[in-house]
C-alpha cells in the first residue's frame, strides 16, 4: 500500500469516528436548577446546542415555535428538546423520562414525586393534560419537574411566565 492510499485509510477512519461523536446525545445527563440542562442554558444560539448535543436532531413539523428533537436513539421517543424564539434557546426539556439523567442535587428520573419537595422545597404547581409541572420560578430562568403517576419524568428550563406544558 503506497503512502497516498494510506493517508486516504487514515482519513476515511478518522471521518468515520468524528460522524458519531458528532451524532452522540447530550454529553453529560445533568440537570442544574437554573441554570442548565445537559450543557444546554436558556439563550444559547442554535450553533451553541448543537455543539452541544450533536447535529443529529429532528425537527417539529408542527409547533408553534421551531422546536427540535434529540432522541437517544433514533425513532424512539426519549432523549432531549429545545424550543427557540428569534434563534436563541427559550426553553430545554427531557423527553420521555431518558436513563441516567439527575440533578446537581442526586433527583434522578424515575424518583417519586415526593423527593422533589423533599430536596427543593414547597414547589409551584401547573396541572398539563396528563401530568403535572413542579416549577422553582427564577428571575431569569424557571425550573421544571415534571411528574406523571407520582413519579419524576423530565426536568426542564424555561423563561419565567411561559407555559411550562409541553
Amino acid at each position: 500500500m503506497g503512502p497516498r492510499a494510506l493517508g486516504a485509510l487514515v482519513l476515511a477512519a478518522l471521518l468515520a469516528l468524528a460522524v458519531p461523536a458528532a451524532a452522540a446525545p447530550p454529553n453529560t445527563s445533568e440537570f442544574i436548577p437554573g441554570s442548565s440542562l445537559g450543557g444546554v442554558r436558556l439563550g444559547m444560539t442554535e450553533d451553541d446546542v448543537l455543539a452541544a448535543w450533536g447535529k443529529r436532531h429532528g425537527v417539529c413539523q408542527d409547533c408553534a415555535d421551531p422546536t427540535w428533537y434529540f432522541n437517544d436513539k433514533p425513532f424512539v421517543p426519549q432523549g432531549t428538546g429545545v424550543v427557540f424564539d428569534h434563534g436563541r434557546v427559550a426553553q430545554a426539556f427531557t423527553v420521555w423520562r431518558p436513563i441516567g439523567w439527575k440533578t446537581s442535587e442526586g433527583l434522578f428520573l424515575g424518583a417519586k414525586s415526593s423527593e422533589v419537595s423533599r430536596i427543593y422545597g414547597s414547589l409551584d404547581k401547573r396541572e398539563c393534560v396528563s401530568y403535572e409541572a413542579l416549577l422553582i420560578p427564577g428571575k431569569r430562568v424557571t425550573s421544571v419537574f415534571y411528574v406523571f403517576r407520582d413519579k419524576v419524568w423530565g426536568f426542564g428550563l424555561m423563561r419565567p411566565g411561559a407555559s411550562p406544558c409541553l
